[in-house]
């Protein structure tokens, strides 16, 4: 399963382990938009950062 992940809030004024996540998930401009595979780390590191994500399920044929 995939996840499609778009960053709809800035982090600006938010702690900075969670400036450093979106980092790594390189997730750097609003609206931008990745495809993940839903693994356990890359689940946990958007439910560190939900609230600043729009994440939407993608099948496998629909990808970008």
């Amino acid at each position: 399963m995939k996840l499609r992940v778009t960053l709809k809030k800035s982090p600006i004024g938010y702690p900075e382990d969670q400036k450093a996540t979106l980092r790594v998930l390189r997730l750097n401009k609003l609206n931008k938009t990745r495809e993940f595979e839903a693994t356990p780390s890359i689940i946990g590191m958007l439910n560190k950062v939900k609230h600043l994500l729009e994440i939407k399920e993608v099948s496998d044929d629909e990808t970008l």
